[in-house]
């Protein structure tokens, strides 16, 4: 099988004031006194731990998909986004980050179905009935919050907590809630003109000038459950298996080998044929969900000169 070229990090030299962060995905760096500059490389992480094997095209759908939306979305929120002069990068406000995500479900699935059926039926404010089944949606869609963590994993916090720890004002929650369901009202709607079922969605907000900002990505199949419609239906109707347009499909592979992501595991290396897969999968939903034609980056055009030379040309100006 034909291997593809692929951006596993990077080491750009834009300015002598520089800071640079390397997250799960992200390498950024912060030119003060205000801005960014997010490369979305083709790592990909699960369980909270770096894969070894980077996928072709990620980084590119990733990036180019999230500026899609946060395009979209201007009208809900101001964003930190300013320009994307490369497809794996984004130029943007450094936001001062709030150090939460926001979790809204629309139909009960993934890690919250789970809690569910062992018997958990309390979800931050909202307190769901026996017998509700698999993907059956919420109205209103639910949401809960996570902390932010720098290392390790992410844990659930209640609105009360939020409050008690001063992480937050109510005024303020409340503002992120809004924002929040706002932003996946959007993005249902969109995925549902294209034939796809947004299930659920993560976001990060920030503050910028005294303002909340929505910062990071938005609706990509890293932060974003997705689902044929089509597929739902038929599962609703006959059980059948239905396929995951997600990172959750790279979750069940992992869970297939035995990795969970314990300290004491090593994760599996996925040969080229599953890195196409995964690789593919990302792709059909850009597609699908924007309606362009994805155009996959040559070697050159992901050499660390190349991509320091289209941040320049921005930042020059």
């Amino acid at each position: 099988m034909e291997k593809h070229p692929t951006l596993s990090s990077t080491s750009l030299k834009l300015r002598d004031d520089q800071t640079m962060y390397k997250g799960k995905v992200r390498d950024v760096y912060f030119l003060p006194p205000d801005r960014l500059v997010s490369v979305a490389s083709d790592r990909i992480s699960a369980f909270d731990v770096i894969l070894p094997d980077p996928i072709p095209h990620k980084g590119q759908v990733l990036n180019q998909l999230a500026a899609y939306f946060l395009d979209l979305t201007r009208d809900i929120i101001p964003n930190w986004l300013i320009d994307t002069p490369h497809p794996n990068i984004s130029i943007g406000y450094a936001c001062r980050p709030i150090p939460l995500e926001v979790v809204v479900r629309g139909n009960l699935a993934g890690s919250m179905f789970q809690k569910y059926l062992k018997g958990k039926r309390t979800f931050d404010e909202d307190t769901l009935l026996d017998g509700i089944k698999e993907y059956q949606e919420f109205t209103p869609p639910l949401v809960s919050f996570t902390t932010k963590a720098i290392q390790g994993h992410d844990e659930s916090i209640s609105s009360s907590e939020i409050l008690s720890r001063g992480i937050l004002d109510a005024t303020t929650i409340d503002l992120v809630k809004s924002y929040a369901i706002k932003l996946f009202e959007k993005g249902k709607t969109v995925s549902e003109e294209k034939g796809l079922l947004l299930i659920d969605a993560k976001y990060e907000f920030g503050w910028y000038q005294g303002e909340v900002y929505l910062m990071d990505e938005i609706h990509t199949p890293d932060c974003a459950r997705y689902l044929y419609l089509e597929d739902l239906l038929a599962y609703q109707k006959h059980q059948t298996p239905i396929q995951q347009l997600s990172k959750e499909w790279v979750r069940i592979w992992l869970k297939g080998k035995g990795f969970l992501g314990l300290p004491t595991q090593e994760a599996p290396r996925m040969d080229e044929n599953v890195k196409a897969e995964i690789s593919q999968l990302y792709i059909n939903v850009y597609e699908k969900l924007t309606g362009r034609k994805f155009m996959p980056l040559t070697t050159e055009q992901l050499d660390s000169k190349y991509l320091e030379s289209c941040v320049l040309r921005v930042l020059d100006n």
